[in-house]
């Protein structure tokens, strides 16, 4: 385990030694950053560069257009380099459109439509035209301008859960799942989940290239080992959403070879065998679904007994501190912006103050916005409570001046 945790802390970027320059080298090393929830984006990168600057990620989304938008593994947004990402479209986000076309092809079937197909390719015909002349729009604004697409479906009728589903949405995601369409700029800020959209060709200047889907499995296998390794069977067709087939399939083509995981059969790949030496002491405060924390379906041994009280009954992992390569806590940030935390083991005083010290950074570095993890956790709904009430429980701190101040030891 102590390998794995000084991979973790040097390939991660969390080790302060190993931070990096860019938003773009942090996103490419840990394959893809989670994008589900806006703000882990900024968040991770915060978290791993030397110089954490939020204009600078907004440069790299919306100006250089260097990372994309788009969804891929497990049907999860993720957040990659451009040059990356026709291996996640071929590698994964292919399975995930046939999958939502078929679906949508149920939900049209529900309004009644004869010709549910054809229904469809005229609707998203219409929706790539109008988008053409824009450049960007809204999904609503395509809605209003585009009939079909301001269609609504009803579903569960009858039940406690009956909602209605449009059309536009529904469409949008399948576009943008076979890489036809991206999410572009949000209509707020950094923490906004209401995007603009955007034909590829006007985004990137061009489509995205085509990829076999068995080289790009190969591929996708490789830099996961490479970022994550090594792990298990399981961990690569947990993260990567694939049948066992495809995993042994993608294993065989690039020669993993297997390892002992403390008693586990594990992979790594055959030139990644050496020894890597451990950092000095570090710690880190990662966010909601960070790609680290998200990274293995094993997870006792970087988590420990913290599960329930840190992940959702979704699997969704809330904010975490790290201290050298375990979890040992969480954070949570008050409306205000202030960081708040708790350890959920003892540390020590070292440890304990350098905690503080990075809540006290997040905190100068929020400058007041109040970010709400999507997936709430048991721990982050009690800080938040308990913070509300103004009497933090034992092990409970707040990021403020006072911490700011602290010596790490």
């Amino acid at each position: 385990m102590a390998e794995r945790r000084a991979r973790l802390a040097r390939r991660h970027h969390l080790a302060p030694a190993s931070r990096a320059t860019s938003v773009v080298e942090v996103a490419r090393d840990l394959v893809c950053l989670h994008a589900t929830d806006p703000s882990t984006v900024y968040l991770s990168a915060w978290a791993r560069l030397e110089r954490p600057e939020r204009e600078a990620v907004d440069d790299a989304l919306y100006r250089d257009r260097a990372l994309l938008r788009m969804l891929a593994m497990r049907r999860t947004m993720f957040v990659v380099p451009v040059e990356d990402a026709p291996i996640l479209h071929a590698a994964a986000a292919v399975a995930v459109a046939r999958r939502e076309r078929q679906r949508n092809e149920q939900l049209v079937a529900l309004l009644g439509v004869r010709h549910a197909k054809r229904w469809l390719r005229d609707a998203e015909a219409a929706a790539l035209a109008e988008l053409a002349r824009r450049g960007e729009a809204t999904a609503a604004e395509l809605a209003r301008d585009v009939p079909a697409l301001g269609r609504k479906v009803r579903v569960n009728v009858g039940k406690k859960y009956e909602s209605d589903i449009g059309m536009a949405s529904r469409i949008l995601i399948v576009l943008a799942a076979e890489g036809r369409v991206v999410r572009a700029r949000p209509r707020g800020t950094w923490i906004s989940s209401q995007y603009r959209w955007s034909a590829i060709e006007t985004w990137l200047g061009r489509p995205l290239p085509e990829l076999a889907a068995d080289d790009a499995r190969a591929e996708l296998a490789a830099r996961w080992l490479a970022r994550f390794g090594p792990g298990t069977e399981a961990d690569l067709g947990w993260w990567t959403g694939w049948p066992l087939r495809d995993v042994r399939a993608a294993v065989q083509r690039i020669g993993a070879v297997e390892v002992d995981l403390d008693g586990v059969p594990g992979l790594a790949l055959p030139d990644d065998l050496e020894r890597v030496e451990a950092p000095p002491p570090w710690v880190a405060l990662l966010p909601s679904l960070d790609a680290t924390t998200m990274g293995w379906q094993a997870r006792d041994w970087y988590l420990g007994e913290h599960r329930s009280a840190l992940f959702d009954t979704s699997g969704n992992a809330g904010p975490t501190i790290w201290v050298d390569g375990r979890i040992v806590g969480g954070w949570a940030v008050r409306p205000d912006g202030e960081v708040v935390t708790r350890r959920l083991e003892d540390v020590g005083r070292r440890a304990a103050t350098a905690v503080e010290a990075e809540a006290a950074r997040l905190t100068g570095w929020l400058q007041g916005i109040g970010v709400v993890p999507r997936f709430p956790t048991p721990l982050g709904k009690e800080l938040l409570a308990t913070s509300a009430r103004g009497a933090p429980r034992p092990g409970a701190r707040r990021g403020g001046a006072a911490a700011a101040r602290a010596p790490r030891g």
